[in-house]
Parts: structure tokens; C-alpha cells; sequence
């Protein structure tokens, strides 16, 4: 939904500032008119009535009971008279040319508007500059406790549930939803309700908004999306009365679907802040847990949030009847990574040499952002280099800068430094070879890509879930072939600080595995025994070492 001003919005600020600035100059003229006939001196009455009866006065006006007037030698004065019946008689006597101003009824009127004038422009300044920080929101300087959840009505660049691919069970899960607002009698004659919320988990990137936007584009009912950031404000109590007022929108246009995005930015545990059980995010979170059930029923009314950080939102937040189900949606596989990369290689001119299985099989644990990524990348190399379709060429070039970097060509290294980068590759190429349990090597390098000065990359055959000790010991071997290399050829004291990042991955696999998996990292000794008396377990190689010992005495 589009938030551009119309005319009759541009119309009304450029009026409003020009009343501002015709304000401004008629104060400055009245005040400027006021300084003109400003006189010289106050006269205390009955100084007055001495310079009138030696004759030093040349002439009065008489205002109400305020005299202005002039002396035979120019000076000019004024003074407050009382109800003096003799005053006219006395300036007669003494020939003094007076004349008597007729009182105005803005006297007191003007006068107060004068004085309550420069509070008046103050407010209506403060007005206009809180009407233009609240503009993007469309409610106004008054606007703070509105919603701003905004209706999506997508006439151009709609998506459906055919746009997304690779999370087969998810889209599934979502178009049970959709087919139940569209019939709901197909549900509810077997007793079954409409579900109220629906909760998308997943990584980063792999398509959670995507798919809330295909229910939006699938659903013949209104949709509502906003951001979980798009509630809290400085000010306690606003998203409460946000969540209050979209609630209030849904139900006008029930039944319908509200979709939160990142929605742990309001639904954190309760009590984890530091404003006691008052700050304006656990009100609102109260607010939205009320509305979603309460007292009140909201019948067609469906919530669709979206987090990648489930295990920080509050409990009452997930419990069935908020959020009866947790949609999770998954990186997807090697046939989910081929059906996303057709998804978006359809705006793409391809060359026929271009396998979509085969780079799919190449980007284990790409996300469809990784995936989309790839093939904007590959289409920019495409451009770049003057070709008219994407080959296979530039959709491998495009996989090396996202997995490893960009080349650094233009990097000077020396040939010693050369060398040794080849020496470290080649070690952890030939370790790889000879693990049984690791990946098939599919490119080694030494030319410098992002932070590496070399890199050795190996790809899996299939996806894997689960890892198997053989295999980590392979990586662990594999991550130290590189050093050990360089303390072969080049001896201990020439051993370089480039495997600093192989030595932290060793490491934090190694910890991993005792700390998280159980795994018992094995010795020397153990290793030998192992080959010896052929375990088939570190818990048989203890129990034959303890079998080894002498007893005592």
C-alpha cells in the first residue's frame, strides 16, 4: 500500500505556512508600529498639571484615561489620568490644542492576543514538525496510539504458493489455511475450528516472508502485515493501543489474515527486561496476548508471525490457542535447492550447458536468499563480461565469490609466501585424499579470496543430517594437514601463522564434540591399544588398559 502525498495534502502544508508567515509579519508590524509611537518619557499627573499651568504644554490626546502629548520644546510624554472633570477647562484656560481618541473595542481583545500570540506560533510549529515526523505512518501529529499495520493489496508483482519451492511441507501446512478461509464449511462439519495463529520458524532467509506473502496472494480475504518493531515506541502504553487498533481494523474486515514479522522483537520472555514487568514491550506483548484470547472471541481473524529466534519468545506467547501451530521452515535440500534455483532462473536467459541439479548439488546449506543471491551473481558476471546468456561458467565463478570471496589478484605476496600457501593447500589436499570418511575435494587454490590466501574446497556427495566420529576425526585431520605440511617441508621454527583459522575450526569442533555430541576424544595411547587388541569402543580400550595393570602387593 503506497504512502504518497496527494495533492490536496501539498496544498494544505503550503497553506498552513503561509498563514504562518503572514502571522509573522503582522506581529512584527504591530510590534514595529508599536515602537513608533513609543514616547520618550513617562509624566506623573501632577508634573502635568504644572507644565499645563506654566504653559509648557503644546498639545494632548486624550485616550481613555491615558494622556499623550507633545511640550512647546518637542519633547513628548505620557501619563494615566484620573476622572478629572476639570481637565478640559484647565487645558482651555491655558490654550493646549487636545483631542480625544474614541476607545477601540480591541483593547483588551488585541491586547491579549498579542501576549497569547507568540505561544500560539510556538504550538502551531510544534505541531507542523510532529506531523512531519509521524507523516511516513499517514495518521498525523495525533496519530501515536493507531496502528500501522498496512492492508496489502498487491495488483503488480503478486506471489502465489507457485513461487515458492523446496518447502513442500510448509506450503502445505499454509494452504490448509488459506483453503479454510476460502471454505470454511469444508472444516467445520467435521467439528473442526479455524486455527488463530500460525508461527514461522526458520533461518534466515529461507523464505518465511515469502511464504506469507503467497497466503496473501493465494487468500481472497484482506491482509495485514507489520513489522513486531512496529509496536513499541518511548512511550508507554502506545503499543498496547497499536495492537488494540489493528485488532479493531481486522475485525472490520474479517474474516482476514495479520501477518507479524519478527515478531521476537515484542514477544520476548516476560521479566528478562530491566523495566520490572512495566515497560512498554511487556505491556505491549499483554495487550496482544489479550486480544489473540481473550474474553473477546475473534472468529476469522488469523496471525501468521515469522522469528528465527523461537527460544527467546515467551511461553504464553506459543501455548494452543495463540499460536496452535509451528510451522518450520528448513533450509532446503538438494531437490528443494534444484526446484528453487528453476524458480528463479526463469527470468534469467540460460545457456544450455547450464545444469540447475548440478549446482544445487555444489551449495549444501544455501539458503532460497543464498540460492536467489547465486543467481543474481551469475547474471551480473554474465553482464559484465559481455555475453548475451549465463553459462555454466559464470554460475561456478559466482559460487566461489559466495562461498570464498572475491580474488584478490592485484595482492602482492612474495614467492617464499607463495610457496608455503602452496605447501599448507597441498597438505590439506592430501589429508583429504586419504581420509576414507571425508568429502571428495572439489577445487584447491592460491589465489587469494576474501580473508584466505589460499583454500581447499570440498563438497558432499548427499546432504547430511548427522555426523559420524569417523568423518569429524576426518576434519580434524584434514584442518591440521595444512599445518603439518608446513612443519615438514619447512621445519618448526618456519611454521606460519596461516592456520590460525584452521586451528580455531579444529578447536571449536573438538569442543563441540565432547561438550555437545559426548564424543571421547581419543590418544595416542588409545589409538595404539585400538589397533592392538582391535575395540570397538574407547569404553573396551579403557577397560584393557585397566586389565594391564599389575595388583598390588
Amino acid at each position: 500500500m503506497s504512502d504518497k502525498r496527494g495533492p490536496n495534502t501539498m496544498s494544505r502544508s503550503v497553506a498552513l505556512w503561509a498563514a504562518i508567515i503572514v502571522v509573522l509579519v503582522v506581529l512584527f508590524q504591530m510590534l514595529g508600529t508599536q515602537s513608533n509611537r513609543q514616547v520618550v518619557s513617562d509624566l506623573a499627573y501632577s508634573d502635568f498639571l504644572t507644565q499645563v499651568e506654566e504653559g509648557k504644554v503644546r498639545e494632548v490626546e486624550i485616550r481613555g484615561q491615558e494622556l499623550v502629548g507633545a511640550m512647546t520644546d518637542g519633547q513628548t510624554f505620557k501619563t494615566n489620568a484620573p476622572n478629572d472633570p476639570n481637565l478640559i477647562d484647565r487645558l482651555k484656560a491655558k490654550n493646549v490644542h487636545f483631542k480625544v481618541q474614541r476607545e477601540e473595542g480591541r483593547s483588551l481583545l488585541m491586547s491579549i492576543l498579542i501576549q497569547l500570540l507568540p505561544f500560539l506560533l510556538i504550538i502551531g510549529i510544534w505541531f507542523v514538525i510532529m506531523r512531519q515526523m509521524q507523516g511516513s505512518s499517514g495518521r498525523g501529529a495525533m496519530g501515536f496510539g493507531k496502528s500501522r499495520a498496512r492492508l496489502l493489496t498487491e495488483k503488480q508483482g503478486r506471489v502465489t504458493f507457485d513461487d515458492v519451492a523446496g518447502i513442500d511441507e510448509a506450503r502445505e501446512e499454509l494452504q490448509e489455511i488459506v483453503d479454510f478461509l476460502k471454505d470454511p464449511q469444508k472444516f467445520q462439519r467435521l467439528g473442526g475450528k479455524i486455527p488463530k495463529g500460525a508461527l514461522l520458524v526458520g533461518s534466515p532467509g529461507t523464505g518465511k516472508t515469502l511464504l506469507a506473502r503467497a497466503i496473501a496472494g493465494e487468500a481472497n480475504v484482506p491482509f495485514f502485515t507489520i513489522s513486531g518493531s512496529d509496536f513499541v515506541e518511548m512511550f508507554v502504553g502506545v503499543g498496547a493501543s497499536r495492537v488494540r487498533d489493528m485488532f479493531e481494523q481486522a475485525k472490520k474486515n474479517a474474516p482476514c489474515i495479520i501477518f507479524i514479522d519478527e515478531i521476537d522483537a515484542v514477544g520476548r520472555h516476560r521479566g528478562a527486561g530491566l523495566g520490572g514487568g512495566n515497560d512498554e514491550r511487556e505491556q505491549t506483548l499483554n495487550q496482544l496476548l489479550v486480544e489473540m484470547d481473550g474474553f473477546e472471541a475473534n472468529e476469522g481473524i488469523i496471525i501468521v508471525a515469522a522469528t528465527n529466534r523461537p527460544d527467546v519468545l515467551d511461553p504464553a506467547l506459543l501455548r494452543p490457542g495463540r499460536f496452535d501451530r509451528q510451522v518450520v521452515v528448513p533450509r532446503p535440500d538438494i531437490v528443494g535447492r534444484e526446484k528453487i534455483l528453476g524458480v528463479h532462473m526463469k527470468k534469467v536467459p540460460l545457456a544450455p550447458d547450464v545444469q540447475a541439479k548440478t549446482i544445487a548439488r555444489g551449495t549444501p546449506g544455501f539458503s532460497g536468499a543464498d540460492l536467489a543471491n547465486l543467481v543474481n551473481e551469475a547474471a551480473l558476471l554474465a553482464a559484465r563480461r559481455g555475453k548475451r546468456l549465463v553459462s555454466m561458467q559464470e554460475f561456478e565463478d559466482a559460487k566461489d565469490k559466495v562461498m570464498m570471496g572475491s580474488e584478490r589478484r592485484s595482492m602482492v605476496m612474495s614467492d617464499d609466501e607463495k610457496r608455503m600457501t602452496a605447501y599448507h593447500e597441498a597438505g590439506h589436499a592430501l589429508v583429504a585424499l586419504k581420509e576414507p570418511a571425508s568429502d571428495p575435494i572439489h577445487k584447491a587454490t592460491i589465489i587469494p579470496r576474501g580473508r584466505a590466501l589460499g583454500m581447499v574446497m570440498r563438497l558432499p556427495e548427499r546432504d547430511s543430517y548427522s555426523y559420524h566420529r569417523d568423518k569429524m576425526y576426518a576434519n580434524l585431520s584434514v584442518s591440521m594437514g595444512g599445518r603439518v605440511a608446513e612443519e615438514v617441508i619447512f621445519g618448526y621454527d618456519k611454521v606460519s601463522s596461516g592456520a590460525s583459522g584452521d586451528i580455531q575450526y579444529a578447536t571449536q569442533l573438538a569442543k563441540t564434540m565432547v561438550t555437545q555430541w559426548g564424543c571421547r576424544m581419543r590418544s595416542a595411547r588409545c589409538s595404539t591399544l585400538r589397533t592392538r587388541r582391535k575395540c570397538s569402543s574407547a569404553i573396551q580400550c579403557r577397560a584393557s588398559r585397566m586389565s594391564r595393570k599389575k595388583p598390588r602387593g
